[in-house]
């Protein structure tokens, strides 16, 4: 029987996780009463039942003290009982503005500010955060990669280390990228846009590609990036970090930046225990 707690900040989705193990066949539960845990997992653990992997959902709003379900899962596991624990995060500043949008109250503002009820959530929930197996910060997770990740650890039993990184292209006549960790400018290069059969294409067409890649620059520049890139993200992973953007941006973010956020996402992918993805904000 394999067991998952999905818990975390209101609005950092939980539901969406819950349906996405719901899809690769958990049982989930949602909000189940705290008393009633431990007898739901005794109840499971039955011997040759047909369910053998469960997903509960535990909600800060079902025990604003939340320490009951910290007691009752500590006992679990003096018992025997073996659980992995989902966390769901976001920024401050992303779960204020999903409830603005939502037009929700959060629950614990009682008749407060959406902020008061997010940092009172913040410390009921930072001793399960510490204890949880996968943290998945969403503030700027696409579903997509989210629903990937979760298909490896629960699908492909790959290892995870709770790093999710971003390469993201930009322009920088757009503005330059406001939550990147890191950010790479590589106007040093030829510009495809002076030529006019590479204008219209971008840097996800071959064209384009072949042409950014035949400058000895661009190689030397990728190694030199990649190489320091994969010295950082072990660094990271030790200090805790959760979340890496990397931002390589050009003039108009159509083409060489384009080409070189794939070519790094290419060299990075399935190298690391750590979820990856490539986006390009500014391409048409």
């Amino acid at each position: 029987m394999r067991f998952v707690i999905v818990t975390g900040m209101s609005g950092g989705g939980k539901r969406t996780a819950m349906k996405m193990l719901e899809d690769i066949g958990f049982y989930c539960v949602d909000n189940l009463p705290v008393p009633l845990i431990d007898k739901f997992f005794e109840l499971l653990s039955t011997p040759n039942g047909e369910i053998t992997k469960v997903a509960i959902g535990l909600d800060v709003r079902a025990d604003q003290n939340f320490k009951d379900a910290e007691n009752v899962l500590k006992s679990l596991k003096e018992n025997g009982y073996d659980y992995e624990i989902i966390f769901m995060d976001a920024s401050e500043q992303t779960l204020i503005q999903r409830y603005k949008e939502s037009r929700r109250m959060h629950p614990l503002a009682m008749g407060g500010s959406a902020v008061d009820g997010i940092r009172k959530e913040r410390e009921i929930l930072n001793n399960i955060k510490k204890k949880s197996d996968y943290v998945f910060d969403t503030s700027n997770l696409l579903t997509r990669v989210l629903k990937e990740e979760l298909n490896k650890i629960f699908v492909n039993n790959e290892e995870y280390n709770n790093l999710m990184i971003r390469i993201e292209s930009f322009g920088f006549k757009h503005g330059i990228l406001q939550d990147a960790d890191l950010i790479f400018d590589v106007r040093f290069l030829p510009n495809p846009y002076y030529i006019e059969e590479l204008k219209p294409l971008t840097g996800n067409d071959k064209p384009v590609q072949d042409y950014v890649m035949s400058f000895d620059e661009a190689g030397i520049f990728l190694d030199k990036l990649t190489d320091m890139v994969n010295f950082l993200i072990p660094n990271y992973v030790k200090e805790g970090k959760l979340q890496l953007v990397i931002g390589i941006g050009c003039t108009g973010g159509q083409h060489r930046s384009v080409t070189l956020a794939n070519e790094l996402y290419n060299r990075l992918k399935d190298k690391g225990k750590y979820g990856i993805s490539v986006d390009h904000r500014d391409i048409r």
